[in-house]
């Protein structure tokens, strides 16, 4: 039987595709390809072995176990970079276990011939490049680092260099860069937990502040570990809204100090002056006393009575009011302490439901435009994948109309609650209207993020809630799209909805890239 030409391999493959209900990936068309044509299957990443090779490497050294580490976790992400700079590490922390005369003696048993062809001028230099960009995140605290880094980087790009020389600097190097990596991680840690102090601390001591302590709370979560650049930011917009409205607060608070004040110093300066009335009124009557008692006809009395009578009124007419102008005060206090209250009701307000959907806690619009604002920052300055994911939640009016518009309201809250137990930290939720979300997925690539979703739509049809004695199970459609290198965030937003609305017509409960 004559073979089959590799044009008639690639159309079966295709037929075979349909007719198995596979995804038309690079994966599934390599495995029915290599199958139909006989070719032995390999598999595209040596995983296992790779795992093979790590668990028997020795983690002696504190730079030993960190890059074993970072071993581990790029054949989990079946990176060959990550692997290759992995293992090209480890084997100068393993020289470098040894001591310096030790280093010192096999470096001067090394020879020239057998050094140059695995470390060339150009790698050299570019292994310098390498560490002059790293020495930044390193510090310049420790002089004689400092010193040794420049030393070898300026070996490093000589163009004569030594390499039996050049080889026992960055022994000595990796030593001291163990060191500084780890100090370097310890400060990272010591300034991590000062800042979760520091917001404990602004917690307690503003218990009457509600809308503070919310604040508070809210930066905690945001500068816990693991610190992303993206986490960063956000700690830096919350402590930036923070402030603003600690600023309206105090000042509309010192207004109210003030107008107090001023209303204390009238009703002591009142107090004062009927003090100064009822005395006059005192000694006006004992003097009318003494009057009466010598007079000695009617006609003399008549003109002491009369003063009386117009003492006893003028004391009465400042009693009154001094009364009003009292309670004229007391009003202005209520009222001041009220605009107080309100402003406070305002801040705590503000606070929750500035970029936040009250009913279900995920980002409103004007939250989902400043963290898409931000990724897509992150995205072109990274150059790393980033994907968007459009839900609808399927049958949302019938479920409106059978159960209620409450019920509805459980379901989008149902929703946004199990995405968030699903959602890695670095994943953000928003709600985009009515029963529509959005995730923002960074360094995700469209069939990572369609991957997700799937996961999403598994767990939320093992999970259901209650409406009053009756069992609710919800499912979504979704579209995810990938954004390209210069396009705006809700063009992708949109290119997700479409797709979304093809799953929609291909059967709901499904996820359609776009």
């Amino acid at each position: 039987m004559s073979e089959k030409k590799s044009f008639e391999i690639a159309r079966e493959t295709l037929k075979q595709l349909t007719v198995r209900k596979l995804a038309p990936t690079p994966g599934n068309y390599k495995a029915i390809y290599n199958e139909i044509a006989g070719i032995p299957s390999v598999e595209h990443f040596p995983a296992q072995e790779l795992r093979g090779i790590a668990s028997v490497l020795q983690a002696k050294t504190p730079g030993q176990q960190r890059q074993k580490g970072l071993l581990d976790s790029a054949i989990d992400r079946m990176n060959w970079d990550g692997v290759r700079a992995a293992l090209v590490a480890y084997s100068g922390f393993s020289q470098a276990s040894s001591s310096t005369e030790s280093g010192t003696a096999q470096v001067s048993a090394w020879s020239a011939a057998d050094a140059a062809p695995a470390l060339t001028s150009e790698f050299l230099s570019q292994m310098g490049r390498l560490i002059e960009y790293a020495q930044p995140a390193l510090g310049t605290d420790d002089e004689r680092f400092t010193e040794q880094s420049a030393q070898l980087i300026k070996a490093l790009k000589h163009p004569g260099m030594d390499v039996i020389a050049v080889k026992l600097l960055l022994v000595n190097y990796s030593h001291r860069l163990s060191f500084a990596a780890e100090d370097q991680a310890e400060i990272k840690i010591g300034l991590l937990k000062l800042l979760q102090l520091v917001f404990e601390n602004i917690a307690e001591l503003s218990l009457d502040d509600q809308w503070l302590k919310g604040q508070m709370e809210a930066l905690k979560s945001a500068s816990a570990p693991p610190l992303t650049l993206r986490r960063l930011d956000d700690v830096e917009r919350l402590l930036k809204d923070v402030i603003s409205k600690q600023k309206d607060a105090k000042q509309k608070t010192l207004v109210a100090q003030d107008e107090m004040r001023q209303m204390l110093a009238a009703f002591i300066d009142r107090l004062s002056q009927m003090s100064q009335s009822t005395g006059s009124y005192q000694e006006k009557l004992e003097e009318s006393a003494r009057l009466i008692e010598n007079s000695k006809s009617i006609n003399e009395i008549a003109p002491v009575l009369k003063e009386i009578v117009v003492a006893t009124r003028d004391i009465a007419n400042e009693t009154l009011l001094a009364r009003d102008e009292l309670q004229a005060m007391r009003k202005q206090a209520d009222s001041t302490q009220a605009q107080i209250a309100k402003l406070h009701q305002e801040l705590d307000r503000v606070s929750t439901q500035a970029r936040h959907d009250p009913l279900t806690g995920a980002l409103n619009r004007r939250g989902l435009e400043e963290a898409l604002e931000k990724e897509l920052s992150s995205f072109r300055r990274k150059e790393t994948p980033l994907s968007v994911a459009l839900l609808d939640i399927d049958n949302f009016k019938a479920l409106n109309d059978a159960l209620g518009h409450a019920v509805g309201d459980t379901a989008l809250s149902h929703l946004a609650q199990v995405a968030r137990e699903c959602m890695r930290p670095q994943d953000t939720l928003a709600r985009f209207g009515g029963e529509e979300f959005v995730i923002l997925l960074p360094d995700t690539p469209m069939d990572k993020g369609i991957e997700a979703m799937t996961r999403l739509q598994r767990e939320l049809t093992k999970r259901f809630f209650m409406a009053g004695t009756e069992k609710v199970l919800i499912t979504f459609s979704a579209g995810v799209a990938q954004l390209s290198s210069d396009e705006p965030g809700m063009d992708a937003i949109r290119r997700a909805d479409k797709a979304m609305y093809l799953a929609k017509r291909a059967g709901k409960n499904r996820v359609i890239g776009s």
